[in-house]
C-alpha cells in the first residue's frame, strides 16, 4: 500500500520567548503550580497520578517580563506502556526547556521516584529550581531542607494550592531568565502581535477515533500520546507547522463521549477545554470512525459544532479497514446523517498509515479561503433580487441585502416580514452556487424593516 505523506515543516513546541519545563513525579502538583503561575485553571487538575500525559505550552509573564510554560506528565524511570510514553514527552520538553521546575511534595519526602528525576536532571545542562510544593503554612518549611541531598541546590517552598511563596519563585525565574542568552520583553510582545494570524486547526471526535494518531500524523512528531486506550488525551494539545496553504497550529483535543453537563472530574474539564478549542478554531476537522459510523454521540458533536460557525472537513477515519461496499454504506451514512453539514467536504483516510492524510491541508486551505470570502453589496443584492423574483419569499419582500462579517460570511437581510425556513435554504443555496463559497457555513441574519411604518416615517 502506498503512503501519501504532508510536506510541511514542524515548529518545536519550543516558543519564541523563554522556555519553562514544569516536571516531577506523579501527582505532585505539577498541574496545580502551572495554574498558579499562568493565573487561570488552564491546565486539569485532579488528585489522580497521570491526569496531565501530554505537553502542554502556556504563556504567562511576571514582573514585565514574558515567558513560555510547559506542564509535563509525571515522570518515571521505569514505567511502560502509556506511562513510558507519558514520561517520554516529559524528557522531550526538558531538552527543549531553558530553566526546569523540578516539584517534589514536602508533605511526603524524597522517594525513589523523586531521586531518578533528579539523576536525570543532574545529567542535563539546563538551569534547575528544585519547588517544594504543599509547604501551606511555617511550619512545613523545615521539611523544605531535606532536599538539599537530591544535589540541585536550595529548594524554594510554594503551595500551590494557595499562593504561598509563589511570588518568590517567580522572582527566581525571571533572574534566571535575565541570566539567558535569549531575553523576553514587552517590545517583543508587541512585534508578535503585529504578525500574520495563524490559524488554528482542531482536531474533534468522539474517544479512540484516531485523533491523537492523525495530530501526530500531522505534525510529524510524536507530540501527543497515543495508545490503543479511549480517553488517553486529557488536555489539548497544540503546535505550530508549515505547510502549504501556510503557517497553521494544529489543536488534538480531548475526545468526547457525553454532554458536557454529565461529565465529572477530569473528563470536565477535558470537555471544556475541546470546546474552548472548537469555539477558538478557524476550521475544525471532525473525525468519525468510519469501521463504527456516524453515532449519536457524533451527531450531536457536529450539532455544537456546526452552531460555532468554524468551517468543517469531515474526516473519515480507518478508511482502509473497510471493503469496496463498506465505504459506499459509510460515505452513504455520513450524507444522511450529518445532512446538515452538507457544505463540508468528506476527507477519507488512515491516520495510522498516512494515506490521504496529504488531502486534508488542501481541504482546510479551502475552508479558510470561503470563509474570509467577500461578497460585493452590489452583486449581492443583485443576486438575491434574481432569487426572489424567481421565487418570492411567502409573505414578505426583500428590500436590502449586505454582508457585515467574515468567518463566517454572515448576510444580513432587511425585509419586510419574518422570511420563511424553507426559503432562507433556498437562497443559501443560491447564494453558495453564485459565489463559489464551498466549504465555510453561511450565516443569513434576517431583519424586519415593515414598508407601512417606513412609509409614514418618510412623511
Amino acid at each position: 500500500m502506498t503512503t501519501d505523506r504532508v510536506t510541511m515543516t514542524t515548529h518545536s513546541s519550543r516558543s519564541p520567548l523563554p522556555l519553562v519545563a514544569v516536571v516531577g513525579r506523579p501527582n505532585v502538583g505539577k498541574s496545580a503550580l502551572v495554574n498558579r503561575i499562568v493565573g487561570s485553571r488552564v491546565a486539569i487538575v485532579e488528585d489522580t497520578p497521570g491526569v496531565t500525559r501530554d505537553r502542554h505550552v502556556l504563556e504567562a509573564q511576571w514582573s514585565g517580563v514574558s515567558f513560555s510554560i510547559v506542564d509535563t506528565g509525571g515522570w518515571i524511570a521505569s514505567a511502560k506502556d502509556m506511562d513510558a510514553k507519558v514520561a517520554a514527552q516529559a524528557e522531550v520538553a526538558i531538552k527543549e526547556a531553558d530553566i526546569v521546575l523540578f516539584v517534589v511534595d514536602v508533605t511526603v519526602g524524597i522517594t525513589a521516584e523523586d531521586a531518578e528525576v533528579a539523576s536525570m536532571l543532574q545529567r542535563s545542562d539546563k538551569e534547575i529550581l528544585v519547588v517544594g510544593n504543599k509547604v501551606d503554612s511555617g511550619t512545613r518549611e523545615s521539611d523544605l531542607w531535606e532536599f538539599m541531598s537530591l544535589g540541585l541546590g536550595v529548594p524554594l517552598g510554594v503551595s500551590a494550592l494557595h499562593g504561598r511563596g509563589s511570588g518568590d519563585l517567580l522572582d527566581e525565574v525571571v533572574a534566571k531568565i535575565a541570566s539567558l542568552g535569549e531575553r523576553s520583553t514587552p517590545g517583543d510582545a508587541d512585534s508578535q502581535d503585529s504578525q500574520p494570524k495563524i490559524a488554528a486547526v482542531a482536531l474533534v471526535g468522539r474517544p479512540n477515533v484516531g485523533k491523537s494518531t492523525l495530530f501526530n500524523r500531522l505534525v510529524g512528531e510524536e507530540r501527543s500520546v497515543v495508545h490503543d486506550l479511549a480517553g488517553t488525551t486529557t488536555d489539548t494539545v497544540d503546535t505550530v507547522v508549515e505547510t502549504d496553504a501556510g503557517t497553521l497550529r494544529i489543536l488534538d483535543t480531548a475526545g468526547m463521549r457525553r454532554h458536557v453537563k454529565s461529565a465529572q472530574g477530569t473528563e470536565y474539564y477535558s470537555m471544556v477545554r475541546a470546546l474552548r478549542a472548537v469555539d477558538a478554531a478557524d476550521v475544525v476537522l471532525l473525525i468519525i470512525d468510519a469501521e463504527e459510523g456516524v453515532t449519536h454521540q457524533d451527531q450531536r458533536l457536529a450539532e455544537r459544532i456546526d452552531a460555532a460557525g468554524s468551517p468543517i472537513v469531515i474526516v473519515a477515519n480507518k478508511w482502509d479497514r473497510l471493503d469496496t461496499e463498506g465505504r459506499l454504506a459509510a460515505r452513504a451514512a455520513i450524507e444522511d446523517r450529518l445532512g446538515f453539514l452538507s457544505y463540508a467536504p468528506i476527507v477519507a483516510i488512515s491516520a495510522l498509515s498516512g494515506r490521504n492524510v496529504s488531502k486534508l491541508i488542501p481541504a482546510v486551505a479551502a475552508s479558510l479561503g470561503a470563509s474570509a470570502r467577500r461578497m460585493p453589496t452590489g452583486e449581492l443584492n443583485s443576486v438575491v433580487q434574481a432569487a426572489q423574483r424567481a421565487h418570492p419569499a411567502p409573505g414578505s419582500r426583500i428590500l436590502y441585502a449586505t454582508q457585515g462579517a467574515i468567518e463566517p460570511p454572515t448576510i444580513t437581510i432587511f425585509a419586510t416580514r419574518e422570511l420563511d425556513r424553507s426559503w432562507l435554504r433556498y437562497l443559501e443555496r443560491v447564494l453558495r452556487e453564485h459565489f463559489a463559497l464551498g466549504p465555510t457555513p453561511l450565516d443569513i441574519r434576517v431583519r424586519r424593516r415593515d414598508a407601512t411604518k417606513r412609509s409614514r416615517a418618510s412623511r
